[in-house]
């Protein structure tokens, strides 16, 4: 599977985005972010970045309970959408690379969650993980939830998986390559009677990999929830250093 390294910027388009937008129900949304609100550990009225946040459920999520939210994306058909949501007003929506956090010791607490590291090469990853240590007020707390530790993926890859949401189906076909730790993905969407092909790859990290690679980001990994092999998600909760 051929996937260019710059796959992430014209991804989010289309059905593609239609898919993601339905794919979690409002109390799916809630459920998340009350566990997210729990691990940031973080004060009503504190400044919160969702990086990246795609259609922004859970940054309106986060405002709706009196937060300050500011969500990052690349995608303009995302935040078009998350503009146009109920009560859209309320966070700032910035449309930047996820490497691109220009605001220096600004925020309270930060999130990536869902599918969305390992984009990059490594030396992307890395500068993604340390500009949100550099947006972050030193104690602040960085929660990263990802399928992408190698203990857990490896278990529960397959080759080709189907998925149903609404009246949306999509194939999921998988290539994992050992010697780049990339996990390579063909989406294929079919919608309408229309079908829409893209294709995407992730870097996978060892779960030890993943945690020093937090703490040369800037980040001192002060809990990373107990680890469950049978876990299709792995959360580690950083804190800033001084």
């Amino acid at each position: 599977m051929n996937v260019q390294s710059n796959w992430w910027e014209n991804f989010f388009e289309g059905a593609m985005v239609d898919l993601w937008l339905r794919a979690m129900s409002p109390e799916q949304t809630a459920q998340e972010a009350d566990g997210l609100e729990r691990l940031l550990s973080v004060s009503e009225g504190s400044e919160v970045l969702d990086v990246p946040c795609g259609g922004g459920r859970l940054a309106l999520a986060f405002a709706q309970r009196g937060y300050r939210v500011t969500g990052v994306d690349w995608s303009k058909a995302f935040l078009g959408h998350a503009r146009s949501a109920a009560g859209g007003g309320a966070v700032t929506w910035e449309q930047r690379d996820m490497r691109d956090l220009p605001w220096p010791g600004r925020f309270d607490g930060a999130y990536c969650v869902g599918n969305s590291f390992g984009y990059l090469d490594d030396e992307g990853n890395a500068a993604f993980l340390q500009a949100v240590a550099a947006a972050l007020k030193p104690g602040g707390r960085f929660v990263l939830e990802t399928p992408m530790v190698l203990e857990n993926l490896l278990g529960h890859i397959s080759d080709r998986a189907w998925w149903q949401v609404d009246d949306m189906r999509l194939l999921v076909a998988n290539a994992y390559d050992p010697v780049r730790q990339r996990l390579e993905i063909e989406y294929t969407v079919v919608s309408n009677g229309r079908v829409d092909v893209r294709r995407g790859s992730h870097r996978a990290y060892s779960y030890r990999e993943l945690a020093e690679l937090l703490e040369r980001s800037g980040f001192t990994v002060t809990l990373a929830e107990p680890w469950r092999r049978d876990a299709h998600d792995v959360t580690f909760i950083a804190t800033r250093r001084s």
